[in-house]
């Protein structure tokens, strides 16, 4: 209508969102069950959150273009959010949820265990049909193996979904009753996290082994048995054949591409000297300064590799502190719904178990990645999911105290 170029970008997962998120947002606000957004902690922190990102984006752009942003906001975040932390209200609605995220995951790790031995990258075609952000194009390899992307985008993304995956497939293996099936899906996963040859994934995995074994039963014998199984492995890996290149792209004991931990380090010091010029509300020109400038890689791009140095570069640390303090209020009502509950064997205590293990996973794999491609909406769904969790608990213990016995409610 000559009043704007473009009205919203879309990409696949917009389209997801839109079509299904969107009417069951509506749909869950004709509930008289639904509980309003803003009642729980986590809501007001989110939607401080929003409400200042929303609120900043005027000061670098036109008043279009931040209705355009704000509207992003809703779909990308505050949708995911709400639709996902309502409606899933019992254990059953959290397994078939789980199982169609895990099972979606799966579906790419013979994807990415195919472009791997294959080095052949299947979507590297597959670009603006529809819009897909990410470079589908790009090539990459790490001590001459090809780095998978599936439809992720980039390793790391990939990588970090499959440690989501893993961490769901803990609470619904249990529901697959043929034990080859379980482990099928087991392997698929574990796969599917070696073939990006992403480093941050592998140690949010790592994180997530340790959280999940520390929350359970006989917490230190398994941890100690972890340890000790790791002490031998190493050195076993080291005389094998093709073992020492293995150990060459762990983590900190590799030595295959440290400049990227170098990269890493420098950008978190130089960051923290451009923060410290915008404490408060961070700015909007921070990518022009000498110390990021100087961070400028071979392929002409600053890559800011960290989400909380991204959130504190263009928020401030009021923006940080509303964006890290709303994972640590989930992390605390799931802590809290866990030490509640009196039955460690339970279905409920161990899905609480897989949802706190994965969220700290996510949380450190976002300090090696910026939020792209994909990674944010999973981080605010898995979110949302601890929020249903502890809602879900919370609401039966409370009918359970008014009715223990199914008779009179007691006094």
């Amino acid at each position: 209508m000559g009043l704007s170029n473009v009205l919203f970008n879309l990409s696949h997962v917009r389209l997801l969102e839109l079509f299904i998120l969107f009417p069951a947002f509506v749909a869950l606000k004709r509930q008289g069950d639904t509980t309003p957004f803003g009642r729980t902690a986590p809501d007001k922190a989110l939607a401080a959150y929003l409400l200042l990102t929303a609120a900043l984006f005027l000061r670098e752009t036109s008043l279009t273009n931040s209705l355009r942003e704000t509207f992003y906001l809703f779909i990308d975040v505050f949708l995911p959010y709400f639709v996902i932390s309502r409606s899933l209200k019992n254990t059953q609605s959290f397994r078939e949820a789980l199982l169609s995220l895990v099972l979606a995951i799966m579906v790419l790790a013979p994807i990415a265990a195919f472009e791997s031995v294959k080095r052949w990258l299947l979507y590297s075609s597959w670009t603006g049909i529809p819009e897909l952000e990410g470079d589908f194009t790009n090539y990459l390899a790490r001590d001459g193996i090809l780095r998978a992307l599936a439809t992720a985008g980039q390793p790391i993304a990939l990588g970090y979904l499959m440690v989501v995956g893993i961490g769901l497939y803990l609470f619904i293996h249990g529901s697959i009753q043929q034990k080859l099936f379980r482990r099928i899906g087991a392997a698929l996963l574990v796969i599917g996290l070696i073939a990006p040859l992403s480093r941050g994934p592998w140690v949010g995995a790592a994180v997530l082994v340790v959280v999940f074994i520390l929350t359970g039963r006989y917490a230190i014998r398994r941890l100690i048995s972890l340890v000790l199984a790791t002490i031998i492995v190493l050195p076993l890996l080291s005389i094998l054949p093709g073992g020492e290149k293995i150990i060459n792209l762990l983590p900190f004991i590799g030595a295959t591409e440290t400049q990227n931990v170098d990269y890493r380090e420098r950008l978190i010091t130089n960051s923290m000297i451009v923060i410290e010029r915008n404490p408060w509300f961070g700015s909007v020109d921070f990518l022009e300064t000498p110390e990021m400038q100087s961070m400028r890689q071979g392929q002409g791009i600053i890559d800011i590799v960290n989400s909380y140095i991204r959130v504190a570069l263009e928020l401030g640390l009021v923006g940080l502190g509303l964006f890290v303090g709303f994972f640590v209020l989930i992390l605390l009502n799931i802590i809290r719904t866990l030490r509640n509950i009196p039955d460690k064997h339970s279905e409920e205590y161990l899905l609480g178990r897989v949802l706190l293990s994965t969220l700290i996973a996510i949380l450190v794999i976002i300090f090696t990645v910026s939020s792209i491609t994909f990674i944010p909406i999973i981080y605010w769904s898995v979110a949302a999911l601890g929020l249903a969790y502890t809602q879900m608990v919370q609401r039966d213990s409370a009918t359970s105290r008014i009715n223990p016995q199914g008779g009179l409610p007691e006094n």
